[in-house]
């Protein structure tokens, strides 16, 4: 049946941390040498970094993040001196006291000396995720592991030079340009460089033949385990359609041909470094995700060419990358394609309402708050300022802001100069309202019709909520003759405007292409839906059944919400009460369509489990007869026509 939607297994609640309550020292650190050892055998790191930084004000003590699992041996100076270090696991730091104090602006060099285990099973510097394990045949470490000693995490841009060494027969993968070195016999050296600043602290060691494919004129390299080989094909004429499409839209990419590694289950389903993306086994299936792709191509530019100068400027980069899956499904499907996504994003974005973008990094990292606001609320402001601006500017504003800014720090102050310079208009009341503000309006619409010598006006009336509201909104009149449509400025809680039109008006239509980021009715139980789905995603039950609840105050006909609590209490085999809801859901509006089809499914299984077969086989019959496949529902419903469904032990 149709699962929850995936968010990340954490808790939900609004987890607003006050990153770094202490104020740490200020540097930049500017580049990483990095000599490592991977045994795989023993799931181990051992490892010498070196970190270039340069001092933001004079200090006397530096503080860098590491992964907990790893455990700092030495710590010195360039003369070799020994640097007093305390290390804190509660936020995963090592707090350096330097011998002396270091001038602002002045170069130094730190020397780390660590070694651990990083089997996967350690506590995640991201709660929940893992981005670093050493298996007996395979092997990642990203850089959100804090596998090397971090500083400025997601917006301190470096460069680095890597010496990896592991057994003879393994392969190491890393962004940069690599180098053959010799080795010790039973051994492999791999060593690379990356001269720009960006993120390259991000490696995969593997065992297996790469498989390259060729689509678009780009070659993809995979390095896909064997249960996922045959898929490799598919991703790779994918990967090839995206990379030409969005090197269309943005310029050429810092790298066209990526590497493409497998994890595992519990890894990211995606992550993008410099020319590498590591994809969760989960996520790998015979028909690639289309969004997923799109989102880590366009990575390349968003994130990695240049990159948030803060994280409550990260909007920019993950809203971007966000969007790019939306431009990308129109690209392949249409205009409808994307008035459907955007209907999708915009709910997304609506689940956290009352924290504005540019605080976004308050927001703990990776969690379904964080994406909701960074990406989906960020992507959202990608589809509102292109219907602002208009196709053209917008589409030359994707291009030459990436171009500008190359291998560079970005803020919400540049992108708003480089909109408002493309646009040839101040932008003030956008960015006020979208990135320095929270909310979201609803709109009431009233108007009066009056017959004139030359047609008809419309004198009316715009209210909703918010004092600082500023946005330029459609208005479409349906008349006797073809439909027009008009402009109007919506300014505060009460807007007056008056048009003019030939043929008589029957009907108007505020916003009717949904380009604004706002509430409606069946918004309001569209996004309690999401929340409870969110809920009930981490096994939030009661929390997820009160979302519902508030969806159905608002449209108590929702079949999607009764289908979501009939879920729950399936899951908690309180079976009559699952029943009544999935009738529910079938004498609801049947919206989504697919409910009809699961409904009827559903209550075959409880039937089935009820002893009641003749009851069960009239479902799934039902469920034939729609003729609706959403996830394989009519694989199902044969499958239990001929043998009768029986509950998991677990369940039981």
């Amino acid at each position: 049946m149709p699962g929850y939607r995936c968010i990340a297994a954490w808790l939900l609640m609004a987890s607003l941390l006050s990153w770094g309550q202490e104020r740490r020292p200020r540097i930049d650190v500017e580049h990483y040498r990095i000599e490592a050892e991977i045994n795989p055998q023993e799931r181990s790191l051992a490892a010498r970094v070196e970190v270039r930084f340069v001092p933001l004000d004079e200090i006397s003590s530096a503080i860098f993040e590491l992964h907990n699992a790893l455990n700092v041996t030495e710590v010195e100076d360039e003369q070799g001196r020994p640097i007093a270090a305390t290390r804190s696991h509660q936020d995963f730091t090592e707090r350096l006291s330097l011998p002396e104090r270091l001038a602002k602006g002045k170069a130094a060099t730190i020397v780390f000396r660590y070694q651990g285990r990083l089997s996967g099973e350690e506590e995640s510097p991201v709660v929940g995720i893992k981005f670093a394990a050493i298996h007996p045949d395979f092997a990642y470490l990203m850089y959100p592991a804090r596998w090397f000693p971090l500083s400025g995490y997601t917006t301190d841009r470096f460069t680095a030079e890597m010496k990896i060494t592991v057994p003879a027969g393994f392969r190491v993968l890393a962004p940069g340009i690599e180098k053959s070195l010799d080795a010790p016999p039973g051994k492999a050296v791999y060593a690379f460089e990356f001269r720009q600043p960006s993120f390259p602290g991000s490696l995969a060691v593997v065992r297996q033949e790469p498989l390259r494919i060729n689509a678009e004129g780009v070659t993809t390299t995979f390095y896909f385990r064997e249960a996922n080989q045959e898929a490799a094909a598919a991703y790779g004429q994918e990967f090839g359609r995206a990379m030409a499409f969005f090197s269309g839209l943005f310029g050429l990419p810092p790298k066209v041909d990526l590497t493409v590694v497998e994890t595992e289950p519990g890894a990211p389903n995606g992550y993008a470094a410099p020319g590498l993306v590591f994809l969760a086994s989960t996520s790998i299936s015979k028909q690639p995700s289309v969004r997923l792709v799109a989102n880590q191509v366009a990575r390349q530019w968003w994130g990695l060419l240049f990159s948030a100068v803060t994280r409550n400027h990260l909007w920019i980069t993950n809203g971007a990358a966000r969007y790019a899956e939306l431009l990308y499904l129109e690209h392949l499907n249409g205009a409808a394609a994307l008035e459907a996504e955007a209907r999708e994003l915009y709910v997304d974005a609506l689940t956290i309402n009352d924290v504005p973008l540019i605080q976004a990094g308050r927001i703990e990292d990776y969690s379904p708050e964080f994406w909701a606001v960074s990406a989906s609320k960020g992507a959202a402001v990608y589809h509102m300022l292109r219907y602002v601006i208009g196709e053209d500017p917008f589409r030359r504003l994707l291009k030459e802001f990436a171009e500008k800014h190359a291998w560079g720090s970005v803020s919400t102050e540049d992108f708003q100069k480089a909109a408002e310079a493309i646009a040839g208009q101040k932008l003030d009341y956008f960015f006020l309202q979208w990135i320095e503000s929270s909310g979201a309006p609803e709109f009431k619409l009233e108007y009066t019709i009056y017959r004139t010598q030359k047609g008809f006006r419309v004198v009316g009336k715009v209210s909703q909520d918010l004092d600082t509201f500023r946005m330029p909104v459609d208005l479409k009149i349906e008349t006797e003759g073809n439909p027009e449509t008009k402009r109007i400025e919506v300014v505060g809680t009460s807007s007056e405007f008056v048009v003019e039109t030939f043929g008589k008006p029957k009907k108007l239509y505020l916003d009717p292409d949904n380009r604004v980021l706002r509430f409606s009715e069946q918004v309001r139980v569209a996004v309690a839906i999401r929340r409870g789905e969110q809920f009930a995603e981490i096994g939030e039950f009661n929390e997820a059944l009160k979302e519902y609840q508030r969806a159905l105050e608002v449209n108590r006909y929702s079949s999607l919400a009764h289908y979501r609590i009939a879920e729950i209490f399936f899951l908690q085999n309180n079976l009559q009460a699952a029943a009544n809801e999935f009738r529910e859901a079938l004498n609801g509006d049947r919206e989504p369509a697919w409910t009809e089809v699961w409904s009827h499914i559903n209550l075959g299984k409880i039937f089935d489990i009820t002893g009641q077969r003749e009851r069960a086989l009239n479902e799934y019959r039902q469920a034939i007869r729609t003729k609706d496949n959403t996830q394989g529902a009519q694989e199902e419903a044969a499958r239990y026509l001929k043998e009768p469904y029986q509950r998991p032990r677990a369940q039981t």
